[in-house]
């Protein structure tokens, strides 16, 4: 064994453990062998204290933790004004960080009096809390419902208060958008199960009918034939709807706003201009990697579905039709969560969907009008899923939202 070292004065050790990171050790005495974590050099330190200090992070490594976290994290001064919020709050809020910035927090969201006296109390106590399923309402007038934990930090003798805000809605909504997955994909089973039952027969039925048209004597005993022919042709196609295209996407890259105002001109073209159709666009929207003609017509049908809707009551033309685009981020679809994702929303003023058939509307055969096949918002809903997109609807009374939300960019399972 080598013989002791012996350093009197103070000195500094660098260090490089198990984890390839170097840590620093201060001391001041005599050196002798002792082990540290495995390390090859064993120094012991006698009856002294250590400070073992790891490399901090720099400013860049945490404000880039910081924009990539899904949580929700608000720093509020100690008068309640905003000192900071990361991308994940700026979306949860629908508001700019950096223009907020100093706002009171009311001026950001409100909640009750006695939360904003919480909050006041946290500052003067240093005393942490957790609020549950809070209901919090946006400058838009949108109600959020979320968790939040709020944690007092103390800095050079001023008190800042972090939150952290974890929105109960998303948990809700990935539930409930598992459920619609689950249901539809059963149904697409069922129906082709039975669209395989009613084929058979019906090419049965069709080419006996062929058959007996060619032995009839007399051609006007052959309308009855052909209305046989023309009516299992109808039903072949109404099932192939049903079963919706096998094609796969033809992808390419696409502006999203050309898809829309392709769908406006065809639009405004069948209603002479009678339902005003409002933009509402985010031109900064990058393109989009999708099937051009099958995203027209995912979109023509909600958007024909809301015209004739307020087609039906609109003897005063007030009825209106918006088409708004946005992105958000850290979006998740399914069981993947995609950095950048873009929202296209159709809007219509009409007398809105049934409750009851809210629950039912992207199944096949389904629809609120007499006349209505029930396939338009089945095929749209098979196409924005080819696309690993997701479709939501909000509908009450005056207001029904279609949402499609399409990922800009490959997701993280």
């Amino acid at each position: 064994m080598p013989a002791p070292l012996s350093i009197l004065s103070p000195f500094q050790v660098t260090l490089e453990g198990r984890s390839g990171r170097p840590r620093t050790a201060n001391q001041r005495g005599a050196a002798k062998y002792a082990s540290f974590q495995g390390l090859v050099c064993f120094l012991h330190f006698p009856a002294q204290s250590w400070d073992i200090s790891y490399t901090m992070p720099t400013e860049t490594q945490l404000r880039l933790l910081l924009d990539n976290l899904t949580t929700a994290v608000i720093l509020l001064n100690a008068e309640l004004r905003l000192e900071y919020m990361n991308p994940a709050a700026e979306m949860l809020l629908a508001v700019s960080g950096q223009r907020s910035h100093g706002q009171f927090i009311s001026e950001l969201f409100t909640e009750s009096p006695e939360a904003l006296q919480s909050l006041r109390q946290a500052v003067e106590e240093a005393h942490p809390f957790t609020k549950r399923e809070a209901t919090l309402t946006s400058l838009t007038g949108q109600t959020i419902t979320v968790d939040y934990a709020v944690t007092p930090i103390l800095d050079r003798r001023n008190t800042l208060l972090l939150l952290e805000v974890h929105p109960r809605d998303r948990l809700l909504r990935i539930t409930k958008e598992e459920a619609q997955l689950s249901k539809q994909e059963t149904t697409k089973l069922l129906v082709r199960g039975l669209a395989h039952e009613i084929k058979n027969p019906l090419g049965g039925i069709r080419g006996a009918a062929q058959l007996l048209s060619r032995e009839l004597p007399d051609e006007s005993l052959k309308d009855y034939t052909n209305v046989i022919i023309e009516e299992a042709d109808r039903l072949r196609n109404l099932v192939d709807r049903m079963l919706g295209s096998n094609k796969l996407p033809q992808l390419s890259v696409t502006n999203v706003h050309e898809v829309l105002e392709r769908v406006c001109s065809l639009v405004e073209a069948e209603t002479q201009g009678s339902i005003p159709l409002v933009r509402d666009y985010d031109p900064s929207i990058p393109d989009l990697l999708i099937d051009r003609e099958q995203m027209i017509q995912a979109v023509l049908n909600i958007v024909r579905n809301a015209m004739q809707a307020i087609a039906a009551q609109n003897e005063l033309k007030l009825g209106r039709i918006t088409l708004r685009t946005r992105t958000l981020r850290q979006f998740t679809i399914g069981h993947t969560r995609h950095r950048l994702v873009c929202k296209v929303e159709i809007i219509d003023n009409g007398p809105g969907i049934p409750a009851e058939l809210q629950d039912t509307i992207f199944y096949p055969m389904v629809s609120g009008r007499a006349d209505g096949t029930g396939l338009g918002l089945a095929i749209t809903q098979n196409i924005i899923s080819q696309h690993q997109g997701l479709i939501e609807c909000e509908s009450h009374p005056g207001h029904t939202v279609f949402s499609l939300f399409l990922p800009l960019e490959q997701g993280v399972h």
